[in-house]
């Protein structure tokens, strides 16, 4: 039987007036399509479901046509507050600014990230996907974070693009108030952490390295 991945993406668009965001789609993409290419079944949910917002800056004319291409798999996501962690194998969380707004207070995606993480089973982000983790706590009350050696967009890439003052928070500095152990790498570098079943990435760059993780811990 094929493993299952759930894909959960923001539905949030604006940043500040004359400022969008959403998913940044190379983000989704690269994980989309190497989980189906290593055999895995993937459900995309959202916290409302239905059409997932693209960011504008993610797509030029440079981007590949099979990431333009992924955005299809985009179009009618699941509502998150319909899933069941148990139909799943593991959870991943693109990212995109969208994430910071929508993904940290959704108590669905809380009780799903504990479940995941509780079972054993993979829980993985990358970029500003690990906003979703903010919130995650375990049985215990504990973040889920704290304690964990992480990785996520860091505070000095988010003062390169300018926007962390139209942020609720700077991701960084909020796991670490967490107890997260987080783990930087210069900016726009490759990074990817891996502490048991929790897995994250630290930007754009970092999507192939964390979906390449999360199949080898999957396996086929």
């Amino acid at each position: 039987m094929a493993k299952k991945i759930l894909m959960i993406v923001t539905n949030h668009t604006d940043i500040h007036e004359g400022k969008q965001t959403g998913i940044w789609l190379s983000e989704f993409a690269e994980a989309y399509l190497g989980f189906t290419a290593a055999g895995y079944e993937v459900t995309v949910a959202s916290p409302l479901g239905g059409k997932g917002p693209i960011d504008p800056g993610s797509v030029d004319d440079n981007t590949p046509k099979e990431t333009l291409d992924a955005a299809a798999y985009l179009e009618s996501t699941l509502k998150l507050q319909d899933l069941n962690a148990t139909h799943f194998n593991a959870i991943f969380l693109p990212g995109g600014h969208g994430t910071m707004f929508d993904l940290p207070e959704n108590a669905k995606l809380q009780e799903l990230l504990r479940e995941f993480f509780e079972a054993g089973k993979i829980v993985a982000a990358v970029c500003h996907g690990p906003a979703g983790l903010v919130g995650a706590t375990l049985s215990s009350g504990q973040p889920l974070v704290a304690g964990k050696r992480v990785n996520a967009f860091t505070d000095r890439e988010e003062a390169e693009t300018g926007l962390g003052s139209s942020l609720p928070f700077l991701l960084e500095r909020r796991l670490r108030e967490l107890g997260a152990i987080f783990v930087a790498a210069p900016n726009w570098s490759e990074h990817c952490e891996v502490d048991g079943n929790l897995i994250t990435g630290q930007n754009p760059q970092s999507t192939v390295a964390v979906t390449k993780a999360v199949i080898e811990k999957l396996g086929s």
